[in-house]
């Protein structure tokens, strides 16, 4: 079985992306204040400085907008050395936009000519966590301001990230949960350190009880899932478990049960379920058999071949269903 790991050489990757992202940032279009149509990718520069910075983000516009309808906002966070633009592309979020009637927030986070793009998520990653960036500040800032632009449905905010978005996502679900409504992080960890001479670092307690939805791959080398060593990186970084991981959210929100697993793709897909939790704060953890640190869904599971279990699987549909499920209680 193939295992679904990132082998690709750095040099040719950064140029080429280089290339893609001015390519696709000329090609952007700026939304004024009540000028929004839709279905159309807008870019946005916040006023002010983050950190010593200038920062962006897109903003999708589905099809159909209306501006006197309050739309539900999906904020979509890219994985280190990735950017809102290519998050956008094989994440599948805008598509699906079009479809479900949502708008979706790609927050770029802070790189070198608009890549090496990456966050602070405490114990991750580089630069961003060694001088604490207050990317939890910015993100919060992104929703507000996409909120004075277009009409957004404050009981419907949710989160989504990967990687290095993934551990955010855990970060700003502990810290800003009462923005949220529910969160999905992707092969992420809520804790772990950079070295082996560096402390331990995890979220801190979550100020608020919040539905999530996790997904990670059985075979990830970068952030293992039994945790540790990551292997990708041949260094001493390491990570909390999956489990661990899951085990502080079901505390966190009060969860009683953790239900029997349910196997689903003939098996490649496990299902874990954690049940009596206060206030509907359900916990999912879809667990996917031979895949590895690299984004669930039809831009890399399309082009399997037609007999293999995860042909076509898509996180993004699963998440807006469970995502529909919840609104902001707090």
């Amino acid at each position: 079985m193939k295992k679904h790991n990132r082998t690709i050489c750095p040099v040719f990757f950064i140029t080429g992306l280089l290339v893609l992202t001015l390519v696709l940032q000329a090609c952007t279009a700026s939304l004024k204040k009540g000028h929004a149509q839709g279905p159309k990718t807008y870019q946005i520069t916040l006023d002010g400085w983050f950190d010593d910075y200038r920062r962006s983000y897109l903003i999708h516009i589905p099809k159909g907008y209306a501006p006197e309808k309050a739309l539900p906002l999906v904020v979509v966070i890219h994985g280190a050395f990735d950017t809102a633009k290519g998050m956008e592309k094989f994440s599948g979020f805008s598509l699906l936009a079009d479809r479900e009637g949502f708008a979706v927030l790609y927050p770029n986070g802070i790189g070198i000519m608009g890549f090496l793009q990456h966050w602070n998520a405490g114990h991750c990653c580089g630069k961003a966590a060694a001088d604490n960036w207050d990317d939890v500040g910015f993100v919060a800032a992104t929703i507000q301001d996409s909120s004075a632009r277009i009409k957004i449905d404050p009981d419907r905010i949710y989160m989504v990230g990967f990687s290095n978005g993934g551990m955010l996502t855990y970060r700003f679900a502990a810290e800003r949960g009462d923005i949220l409504a529910a969160a999905a992080p992707m092969a992420a960890s809520i804790g772990g350190k950079p070295s082996h001479d560096t402390p331990e670092w995890h979220i801190p307690k979550p100020k608020v009880p919040i539905p999530l939805i996790v997904f990670h791959g059985a075979d990830d080398d970068d952030v293992p899932v039994e945790g540790g060593i990551s292997r990708y990186r041949k260094n001493t970084r390491s990570y909390w478990s999956v489990e661990r991981s899951m085990d502080f959210w079901a505390s966190a929100n009060g969860c009683t049960t953790r239900a029997a697993d349910q196997n689903i793709r003939d098996g490649f897909v496990q299902v874990t379920s954690w049940t009596g939790c206060g206030d509907g704060n359900e916990i999912v953890l879809y667990l996917l058999k031979g895949w590895g640190h690299i984004w669930p869904g039809r831009y890399f599971t399309s082009p399997l071949e037609e007999t293999h279990p995860l042909k076509n699987f898509d996180a993004a549909e699963i998440i807006w269903e469970f995502f529909k499920r919840h609104f902001n209680k707090h």
